[in-house]
């Protein structure tokens, strides 16, 4: 799926446009708006956008200068001008800068709908993928990747060791042709794929060579960095800005980073038909501090991820300093091993071990901190793995978790985690197509919820913790129609709710089911229940 932002200070244009391109193609375009420059920006900030429509002449900031920041940030993002000047020196500006178009406002729909269509076609064919996937693999260029893993997987084992010494760690990336810089600091991403069942070893070992190669050809532009597999058989790529990219605070790289990763797992998904997962670096880290940041890596990988499901998870804590390769570890000896049963559904040996641990504590001589550690720790284990699945509804309110306090005991403070256990459990053993069911029943429950907030793709996505193009294709596979249609259904029964059973007025209903401005609203309500808004209330009314 691409994304195509509208900009323009004049609000009936941009809302027009956004109610053309929001029909126009909905399984293949999610469609956004801004007002100005600035607020474009902001969407610049929270995700990949693939198409700009923008006006030149805007108050505040320009179109030109608008498209300076965007492809400083996104250069592979194009770029449409819609205006109604037609001077030359604005027409010349735009067409010296790459993947740029200039339109007139007076060509109408048509030309402007077709523009649209044509780009998207040029991204397709730039991103196909078959061609890069059939080159030949040089025996040399294996040969050098198998040393660089070998060193990579030895050197995440122990960082400081390997890191402390930055001349050594030089000399060692000279001779291992690893082309990063010993003397910056690093970012990390973990990459984990979802094969089918009975896949061969031989064909997961292509597999892992072909999601490098569109790694490489994504990343190439902006981002400095080696991949390799590591010993649990998931790839592991070290990260730094190309030296010619303007990235001293990190922040633009981790966005270039986490925004292109949705390519390339559409790449992947669309050459290989593979799912591709992965979980990156929230800040930048020191050589010597990679051990640490790499497990805390695995430890949100093993908490959030599920099989066959595209997702892109960041590390939410700041950097990690030094570390002696155990930062993040779980504050009970106990909980990594529950962990690893609660995520290969071994219930029998999970609640085995909760039980010695609820004895340990029970009957054991700790005072009460130790047992509280031991009870948050379990608990922190259930909530997180409860967030992945979406169980809170499923399960029930499950506030107690983490108040010891709201317990009569710690005998039942311990009874009430067992029996959380047992319920994810249970749904884990229900069938992939109940568990589908209940995702997007959790989705279109939030939407019903907050009609009068964000319930954008990108939003959706972010708060469900889904690929935004996987989330658009899983929801029409499940519902039968697009994500966008669904959102449309429930504004106007909404509407229709607020308009008939209250005395609001129009714009105030505007508000409460996401339209900011109540013309949008009424040519929204229009289309789709044949009357404005007010002819419908005066017809409820007589």
């Amino acid at each position: 799926m691409y994304r195509l932002l509208v900009v323009d200070d004049e609000e009936i244009i941009t809302d027009g446009l956004y109610e053309v391109f929001h029909q126009l193609m909905p399984e293949k375009l999610d469609v956004c708006r801004a007002y100005s420059g600035k607020e474009a920006l902001g969407w610049m900030s929270r995700t990949r956008i693939d198409i700009v429509m923008t006006d030149i002449r805007m108050p505040g900031m320009s179109g030109l200068e608008l498209t300076e920041n965007i492809l400083s940030l996104w250069p592979r993002c194009r770029i449409i001008f819609l205006t109604g000047y037609s001077e030359f020196d604005y027409a010349y500006k735009a067409i010296q800068m790459p993947n740029v178009r200039y339109l007139l406002k007076t060509e109408g729909y048509d030309k402007v709908t077709e523009t649209v269509k044509e780009v998207i076609r040029e991204i397709e064919n730039s991103n196909y993928m078959d061609d890069l996937l059939g080159q030949s693999r040089e025996q040399n260029e294996a040969l050098e990747y198998m040393e660089q893993g070998e060193f990579f997987r030895q050197f995440v084992t122990d960082s400081r060791s390997f890191g402390g010494n930055p001349e050594q760690l030089g000399a060692d990336f000279r001779i291992l042709n690893i082309r990063l810089d010993q003397s910056l600091p690093v970012a990390l991403a973990l990459g984990r794929i979802s094969y089918p069942a009975g896949k061969a070893y031989t064909e997961k070992k292509d597999a892992l060579q072909s999601v490098r190669f569109i790694w490489n050809s994504f990343m190439g532009d902006q981002i400095q960095s080696i991949g390799i597999a590591d010993k649990h058989g998931d790839l592991l790529w070290v990260l730094q800005s190309q030296p010619s990219a303007e990235d001293s605070s990190g922040n633009r790289l981790l966005l270039y980073l986490e925004g292109t990763l949705e390519l390339i797992q559409e790449a992947c998904l669309k050459s290989l038909g593979l799912a591709v997962s992965f979980t990156i670096s929230g800040s930048y880290c020191e050589w010597d501090a990679v051990t640490g940041q790499y497990e805390r890596l695995r430890q949100l990988q093993q908490l959030r991820l599920g099989d066959g499901i595209s997702m892109i998870l960041k590390d939410s804590l700041g950097p990690t300093g030094s570390s002696s390769g155990r930062d993040g570890a779980a504050p009970s000896d106990k909980a990594d091993s529950l962990e690893a049963h609660l995520e290969a559904g071994r219930e029998d040996e999970f609640l085995k071990e909760l039980d010695q641990l609820s004895k340990s504590v029970l009957n054991g001589d700790d005072n009460i901190q130790s047992a509280a550690q031991a009870y948050y720790s379990v608990a922190l284990v259930l909530l997180a793995n409860m967030e992945r699945l979406g169980l809170q509804a499923q399960i029930g309110e499950r506030g107690k978790l983490l108040r010891l306090d709201g317990h009569v005991s710690m005998k039942e403070a311990f009874l009430y985690l067992k029996q959380t256990a047992e319920d994810i459990f249970r749904f884990k053993r229900m069938d992939d197509r109940d568990k589908t069911t209940h995702v997007i029943d959790r989705i279109c429950q939030y939407i019903e919820e907050n009609l009068g907030e964000d319930v954008s793709l990108v939003h959706l996505a972010e708060v469900h913790f889904f690929n935004p193009s996987y989330l658009s294709r899983l929801f029409k596979q499940e519902r039968g129609i697009n994500l966008s249609e669904y959102i449309d259904k429930c504004r106007i029964r909404r509407a229709k709710e607020l308009l008939r059973d209250g005395d609001l007025k129009v714009r105030e209903v505007a508000l409460l089911v996401g339209y900011d401005a109540a013309h949008s609203f009424t040519r929204f309500f229009k289309k789709a229940a044949g009357l404005t808004p007010q002819e419908y209330r005066d017809s409820c009314m007589k």
